[in-house]
């Protein structure tokens, strides 16, 4: 009996340390989620750009259907980072874009669409705002939910483009919109540059509602004459400083054309037109607006009828004045008169006076 209870505990023994060693095993044979693996998951997400680099922070979550710029932890940061460069001349480039995100309840700078030099992805240091210390050349356009006095802020809900320094140049109250930037809300933003006006147009709204016809910002600026024949890349970055603050990304799409295209006709997907250009790319035919044949039919049937007015309108005066009325003729009755002699007889009297 203690022979069989020593034999018992020695087997018990020996499977539990085999059990041990297997996971063991296990545990140094799984590898961590690689980066081209979260690369390869982001590119099958049809809401993204392809090509696109998690560069920081940048996570990938809930299964590869969006992307956190930073985490809830403090000196957080990260960008999406579109790796085909572009260059903005020879031919002028115009570009649209358009993306979902949110921004949690927080004080810090909220998300940045950034157009930086070719070499950024190497010099990213993730710290300062939106994750740009020492850059010194960049277009952004702030979704900013912090008001820093320091830069001049209009207050901790605006939108403002940045080029080369954290002072906008254009600032909009996005609480005059009925909107909050950082209450976890998912907005939608589009923005367009249109080379052959050299004015960049700054759209936002709710998720789900209709892009706004007139921007509610438009700014000026020659991105060609900025950036001349360097390589540019476009991202969509933030950081959050001393807040844990999270900022998301639920979709983004890029787009390039070569050819001027006025941007109140631009569709609200910018899907649409060619995100591959090259140096012998061909022009796009323009679309047909049917509203603009309405528009031109009847500015043509009315136009028509002026002038036909017109044309009735003198014919009736020149002839007026060579019309001859006939005047009518009075018919002449003949009247006939009868002469008769009257004759006198003249007497005397007695006294020679005549009677």
């Amino acid at each position: 009996m203690a022979d069989f209870t020593i034999v018992r505990y020695f087997c018990s023994f020996f499977f539990t340390l085999l059990i041990s060693s297997s996971s063991l095993t296990l545990t140094l044979i799984a590898k961590p989620v690689s980066s081209a693996t979260l690369q390869s998951k982001l590119s099958e997400n049809p809401n993204f750009e392809p090509h696109i680099a998690l560069i920081g922070d940048a996570e990938l979550v809930d299964g590869g259907s969006f992307v956190k710029l930073t985490r809830p932890s403090v000196s957080s940061s990260g960008i999406l980072l579109r790796q085909e460069p572009f260059r903005f001349v020879h031919p002028p480039i115009s570009f649209s874009t358009e993306f979902t995100f949110s921004i949690s309840p927080g004080k810090s700078k909220g998300l940045a669409l950034v157009l930086v030099p070719g070499d950024f992805k190497s010099k990213f240091s993730g710290q300062g705002s939106f994750g740009l210390s020492g850059e010194k050349r960049f277009l952004g356009v702030e979704f900013d939910t912090a008001m820093d006095g320091n830069v001049g802020d209009l207050n901790g809900n605006h939108v403002g483009v940045d080029v080369g320094s954290f002072v906008s140049v254009a600032v909009v109250n996005v609480s005059s919109m009925n909107l909050v930037l950082n209450n976890g809300e998912k907005l939608k933003s589009w923005i367009d540059y249109d080379a052959s006006s050299k004015r960049l147009e700054v759209r936002l709204a709710k998720l789900g509602e209709a892009r706004p016809y007139n921007p509610m910002m438009a700014y000026a600026i020659d991105l060609p004459a900025m950036w001349g024949g360097e390589d540019v890349l476009v991202g969509i970055s933030s950081a959050n400083g001393d807040s844990t603050q999270i900022s998301s990304v639920y979709s983004w799409k890029f787009s390039l054309r070569s050819f001027p295209h006025s941007m109140h006709s631009l569709p609200a997907d910018p899907r649409s037109y060619s995100s591959e250009l090259s140096e012998n790319s061909t022009e796009h035919p323009k679309r047909v607006c049917p509203l603009a044949i309405l528009g031109g039919l009847i500015f043509a049937t009315v136009c028509g009828a002026l002038m036909a007015f017109a044309v009735l309108f003198v014919w009736a005066v020149v002839a007026s004045r060579h019309t001859v009325f006939p005047t009518t003729e009075v018919p002449v009755h003949h009247m006939g008169f009868k002469y008769e002699k009257v004759g006198v007889v003249v007497e005397k009297n007695t006294d020679g006076v005549k009677n």
